[in-house]
């Protein structure tokens, strides 16, 4: 595994089916991460205590949170590191009062904030390794050749459907 460690923060254990989304992600770039489960509102302290420690494990973290969402803006208010946050799905809402409030962060305070759900979490995986491939020449590759072959799978089913339809 890459020795620049990703730390992954859910506000509750139901976050875990989409976090898995990421931490897949970061195991085909073989990123070393780790995950804790901590609420901003029900472990204040705990949350402090990560955050004030993060710089030293992390070069990114990823949170993940519902509803009022504040874990992430919580962490970035702590440390120097990027924190990258995903708004999970709610039932009162569907996950728009995740994303909003963590997008409403006051300045100075920055969480680059992804979208609702799966997609979110995927894309959080890849940005925090895009960030972290800034000094990793081997992991920049890695990234090169995946957004190829993103690119060579679109071509690929344009292709198909050309051939299909007879254009």
């Amino acid at each position: 595994m890459n020795s620049k460690k990703i730390g992954i923060v859910m506000g509750s254990n139901s976050d875990l089916p989409i976090m898995k989304e990421a931490m897949s992600i970061l195991n085909e770039f073989e990123v070393d991460f780790d995950l804790n489960i901590i609420s901003a509102h029900r472990t204040p302290e705990r949350a402090h205590s990560y955050a004030l420690e993060a710089e030293k494990k992390y070069a990114v973290i990823i949170a993940a949170a519902g509803g009022a969402a504040h874990l992430a803006g919580i962490i970035a208010s702590l440390t120097p590191i990027p924190v990258i946050g995903v708004p999970m799905q709610t039932s009162g809402l569907g996950g728009l009062d995740s994303l909003l409030s963590m997008v409403q962060m006051p300045s100075g305070v920055p969480v680059s904030t992804m979208s609702i759900g799966k997609s979110g979490a995927i894309n959080a995986a890849l940005l925090a390794i895009q960030i972290i491939s800034i000094a990793d020449t081997n992991l920049r590759d890695k990234i090169v050749m995946f957004k190829k072959k993103l690119s060579d799978e679109v071509l690929r089913k344009d292709a198909e459907i050309r051939k299909e339809l007879g254009s």
